[in-house]
């Protein structure tokens, strides 16, 4: 059999433990290329025209290996921590891929849990059974592929930079350099140094979090304002560029809360989608380096970095 991954959505953060449980089970795994400019047309060509970026560049990864593979991953996932959710585009993800592309193989449609590896594991228990239904196969797999993803570190934390700044967005925003048009290279060539999420342990985030008058209910808005005032608060940054898709929801609230706490601290909104020109992108992120470097020159404000 030939299982078909495409490298789309959360692929780059949880790509061993999808690669590592689809090898177990003796699969031959069909990746879909890195995210270029025919993959998002098929995409915008296919989607739905309200879609997200992310989710246009998904079904063109799909549309890109559909007629080479037996069974095509579509991941429906629904929880990553407990009593939090992501966004409610991957609960529908399986249905819009096959009301959407034609002529689309079987595809993956149980619902997947990773707030603990109990339910994690019975996800997998599901997906598995479309390959094989050998429980203890699949449990081996299971094991396999759930400690290469523990061992797997993402996410960048640069430390020899004269000045740093958190980038913050949902992770196929971030580590998509098709999307987002290899933002953190441009950072480093400006002398910028970048920190993610990654780095700032569920511990320091949950403090900032419980700070606000409400529990966030979605995974990456929790994520995204505890990193942000962490690390604000702590003065390890001198600037925050947060990139979100154009008409994305939880972005548009989860901005509104960081804008709320920033006061007069440096803050680069970058938004994308499928027209987003990579000659005003350079020119915003060119102007916000010059800020941060008068911002420490004139002010003296430089944060510690510790």
């Amino acid at each position: 059999m030939k299982v078909g991954i495409p490298k789309g959505l959360l692929y780059y953060k949880y790509f061993p433990f999808i690669k590592s449980f689809y090898n177990s089970l003796g699969v031959e795994i069909i990746t879909s290329p890195d995210t270029n400019k025919s993959i998002l047309n098929e995409g915008v060509k296919y989607a739905i025209d309200e879609a997200c970026l992310p989710i246009k560049v998904f079904h063109g990864h799909v549309a890109s290996i559909k007629d080479k593979c037996d069974l095509m991953v579509i991941p429906r996932i629904m929880t990553l921590r407990p009593k939090e959710y992501i966004c409610p585009k991957f609960c529908g993800l399986p249905e819009m891929i096959v009301n959407s592309i034609p002529n689309m193989p079987p595809v993956t449609t149980a619902p997947i849990s990773t707030s603990t590896k109990k339910e994690l594991y019975i996800s997998c228990i599901d997906i598995g059974s479309l390959i094989t239904k050998d429980k203890i196969r699949i449990n081996e797999a299971f094991e396999i592929a759930y400690h290469n993803q523990l061992a797997f570190k993402s996410g960048y934390n640069h430390q020899s930079y004269k000045r740093k700044i958190a980038l913050i967005g949902h992770p196929y925003n971030l580590y998509d350099k098709f999307i987002n048009m290899d933002v953190v290279k441009k950072l480093n060539m400006l002398g910028i140094g970048v920190i993610t999420e990654e780095h700032v342990t569920d511990e320091f985030i949950d403090e900032e979090v419980s700070r606000l008058f409400k529990k966030p209910f979605w995974t990456f808005a929790r994520n995204s304002y505890g990193f942000a005032s962490y690390l604000m608060k702590n003065k390890k940054i001198d600037g925050i560029v947060y990139i979100s898709s154009f008409a994305c929801g939880i972005d548009s609230v989860v901005i509104e809360l960081i804008k709320d706490n920033t006061e007069n601290f440096p803050f680069l909104l970058l938004k994308i989608d499928e027209q987003t020109g990579e000659a005003g992108f350079d020119t915003r992120i060119e102007a916000f380096a010059d800020m941060l470097e008068r911002r420490n020159n004139i002010e003296g404000n430089i944060p510690s970095h510790g």
